[in-house]
């Protein structure tokens, strides 16, 4: 294969972490993660895999005893014991020590990541899913322990193609890191490779649909988005791109690669103009067919390919043939690349079956396809589904034709969460749901809102006239919310675009389980959706329908210990504890710890979100110290991995009461010399707002404020600030951390609800009279309410 197809790897362990004796090899590759090997031929694999890359590990202490009994292997974390046989149950046990709870794990060879308790990881497809369905194993589980087998995996070669391995052996990775879930991921990482950055525009919006656009239709659709500034970064065509309609003699028109110029008269010309808007583009391939005799690039490929073009003799797509796949990138991929085209959208769709034995034909696709999109430097991407453990090397995931059902949401961020238990970082889920099922406006706008708190926001329905995803397709309620959070994500995006660096740099996936980062409490199962996204949110969608009468929806929420804000509304919650969330339309749980910092912009243009901003609105949650470092880059290369980025950090000392912007480190010139920064502290409680100050460089600098009263936040401005000078904000000396004023929340909350007045009447005078909380709860379970009103209600009180 050429250079730019062989991907790097490092396979060989260093031998003084090897136990090896006859047919078995043991190998330490950290304290935690062990290979265990049995050949009956007593010869081992060396190379690296389809899933391994790496096993050169600094070599951890151990201690390896050989007695007649068999073998013993020691670490600080783990002691294995073995009888020097084939596997078996008897004779393979490791217990797990964790150094956290103090629990010891057990496993011995072939117990079931079910009896262990497993926590799953992720699946090849949602296709044809409605509502849930089983998940395989991930690393993780409650006896802390995980088992990947490598045994049937293919071998990488120097040349950087794939072979069956030579001689069968068991080959398997055991992984004893007890709760370390994200030492446990680290490793992971380290064995199969890292997780690579997300070019810059794939964070932003994605309008797909599978429809017949044409280049005029598509053309005013962006123009009326752009009219209802309704953002988008990525614009992903479906197969009508590409002819449909081919001479029978060919056979189907499923698979294509020659642009329909009925519809798209001047492909390139159309890709320049989506560029020029900042738009990035996708197209989808379903390549199983191969190059036939109508295509524009069959001829380059079929004199590669040496088959008889007069004839019009088709070129096969063999998936197990280097010629053939370094073939497809250059003659079919290259030319329509040189035209506009970003990057591909693989839809393989048949099977995992190829000539040769083990060789999925989706892994093969994934893995060329995504090098092959990183040559000069280009960061790579591609989008397709999931081909086993090690594909979060090839992001983006595709997960499939979602069933457009409220089970289907249901499942959602569950799934998006337990395949971080697997390393899979980045799925791209239909958002709004694909195909069959109902429309139901509610549905729809609760998943806009889980899309834009998901790692990739992906509108996309199937061609059906009924089922479209634009905003002005439903109830103007549900309109205006699917614009709000559309452009909410693009708001985002200086948090989002750092998470994606904390995911490469500190191999921490942007979405995670709650109990990456908390002990494990049963409570976690009643939370099966909530779940960390990036380092500074809790994010637990809303998935059923509102409740009539109150108006809005409930769902469980765990908090862990500290204080928590809405991102929302700013109500205040206490943590350590489980309690039922109630909410409108308008909003869903997303929270923010006190002392959090969350970078965002009001430049959502996207040609602007494309680039740094110039424009940076910093959100900082009052009441603890806390920190925050903002990541850039130049968006698209691959220069990030040379560390050639700029890194701003964010500071707040609550009892000094100052917050500081630091001078930007790194090679600055990849960001604007100035900027504006509007500085919004939320939460803080003032009578003296006119005394902030800011200082640069110890110089005090123009600021404007303005305070709200009401949501009790300071919001300063502060224009033209040089990036390489310290700025310091002093917050008035009299600040503190807002209290919730329940009775007005309360009365905001019986206001909209649809019940009867005397009821309103009756409850909002108990919290008039100001009676204790205590006593408003006695008065109110007099009153024998329906259950989610009484609950809405303690919500409120009791946040």
């Amino acid at each position: 294969m050429k250079e730019s197809l062989n991907i790097t790897t490092f396979p060989l362990a260093d031998d003084a972490a090897i136990v090896q004796d006859g047919n078995y090899r043991i190998t330490v590759l950290t304290d935690r993660l062990l290979r265990l090997e049995y050949s009956k031929e007593g010869v081992f694999e060396n190379h690296s895999t389809q899933t391994v890359l790496n096993r050169n590990f600094s070599v951890p202490e151990f201690t390896s005893e050989k007695t007649e009994k068999g073998l013993s292997v020691t670490t600080k974390y783990l002691k294995l014991a073995y009888d020097g046989k084939a596997f078996s149950k008897k004779g393979l046990t490791i217990e797990v020590t964790d150094d956290k709870t103090g629990k010891t794990g057990k496993w011995h060879y072939g117990k079931s990541g079910a009896e262990g308790g497993n926590l799953f990881g992720t699946i090849r497809t949602l296709d044809d899913v409605e509502g849930s369905c089983k998940i395989s194993d991930g690393l993780m589980s409650l006896e802390g322990w995980g088992v990947l087998d490598d045994s049937h995996s293919l071998t990488i070669m120097e040349d950087g193609w794939v072979a069956l391995r030579q001689h069968q052996e068991e080959d398997i990775y055991f992984f004893g890191y007890g709760s370390d879930f994200l030492g446990c991921l680290k490793d992971f990482y380290k064995l199969t490779g890292k997780t690579p950055m997300l070019p810059r525009f794939a964070l932003g919006n994605w309008w797909s649909r599978y429809y017949e656009y044409s280049e005029e239709r598509y053309k005013a659709l962006m123009n009326r988005f752009e009219a209802e500034n309704i953002p988008f970064s990525v614009a992903v065509i479906d197969m009508d791109w590409h002819l449909v309609d081919i001479d029978p003699k060919y056979g189907g028109g499923w698979t294509g690669f020659t642009w329909n110029r009925e519809l798209f008269p001047d492909p390139e010309g159309f890709l320049k103009w989506l560029h020029d808007r900042g738009m990035r583009t996708t197209l989808n391939l379903h390549p199983a067919d191969g190059i036939r005799g109508f295509e524009e690039c069959y001829k380059p490929i079929a004199e590669r390919m040496g088959v008889d073009i007069e004839k019009e003799e088709p070129v096969e797509f063999d998936a197990t043939n280097p010629k053939f796949i370094e073939s497809y990138l250059d003659c079919v991929c290259h030319p329509q690349e040189e035209m506009g085209v970003d990057f591909w959208w693989i839809d393989w769709q048949q099977g995992t079956k190829t000539k040769m034995d083990g060789l999925d034909p989706l892994w093969i696709l994934n893995h060329f396809h995504y090098l092959d999109s990183g040559r000069d430097n280009k960061r790579p991407l591609t989008f397709s589904r999931y081909a086993g453990p090690g594909s979060h090397r090839y992001p983006i995931g595709f997960s499939g034709d979602t069933v457009i059902t409220w089970e289907s949401l249901q499942f959602q961020p569950y799934f998006t969460s337990t395949a971080s238990n697997i390393g899979y970082g980045w799925w791209s889920h239909d958002i709004g749901g694909h195909t069959r099922g109902y429309k139901d406006d509610e549905l729809e706008g609760r998943w806009y809102q889980y899309g834009v708190f998901s790692p990739i926001m992906r509108l996309h329905s199937e061609k059906n006239e009924f089922n479209g995803k634009e905003p002005w397709r439903f109830k103007k309620e549900i309109q205006e919310v699917m614009k709000d959070f559309l452009r909410l994500r693009h708001r985002l995006m200086p948090y989002l675009y750092t998470m994606n660096y904390r995911a490469y740099k500190d191999d921490e996936p942007i979405v995670q389980p709650m109990y990456y980062r908390n002990s494990w409490t049963d409570d976690f199962r009643k939370v099966p959706n909530e779940y960390y996204f990036g380092s500074e949110l809790i994010v637990n969608p809303i998935t059923t329908k509102r409740i009539e009468g109150i108006n809005k929806a409930k769902v469980a929420t765990w908090l862990p210990e500290g204080t928590y804000y809405d991102f929302f509304t700013d109500m205040v919650y206490s943590g350590g504890r489980m309690l039922d969330i109630y909410r409108g339309i308008e909003t869903m749980p997303v929270f923010v710890r006190q002392g959090s910092i969350i970078p965002m912009t009001d430049r959502i243009d996207t040609k602007e979100i494309i680039q740094n901003p110039t424009d940076i609105t910093l959100r900082v949650y009052a009441g603890a110290d806390g920190a925050f470092t903002l990541y850039e880059d130049d968006n698209e290369s691959m220069n990030y991995q040379k560390g050639e980025a700029v890194f701003t950090e964010l500071s707040l000392d609550w009892a000094k009461k100052s917050f500081k912007i630091a001078a930007a480190k790194g090679n600055t010139g990849l960001i604007p010399n100035l900027r504006n920064y509007c500085v919004e502290f939320h939460g803080l409680c003032t009578e003296k707002p006119q005394e902030v100050v800011a200082c640069a460089q110890g110089k005090e600098i123009p600021v404007t404020w303005v305070y709200d009263l009401n949501r009790k936040i300071l919001k300063l401005t502060m224009e033209e600030c040089n990036v390489t000078e310290d700025i310091i904000v002093t917050l008035p000396s009299d600040s503190a951390r807002k209290q919730n004023d329940v009775k007005q929340l309360v009365f905001d909350f019986l206001n909209q609800a649809e019940m009867g007045f005397g009821l309103k009447k009756d409850i909002f005078r108990l919290f008039e009279e100001h009676k204790t909380v205590e006593e408003i709860q006695k008065e109110l379970k007099k009153m024998d309410l329906q259950p989610d009103l009484y609950g809405a209600i303690y919500e409120i009180m009791m946040a």
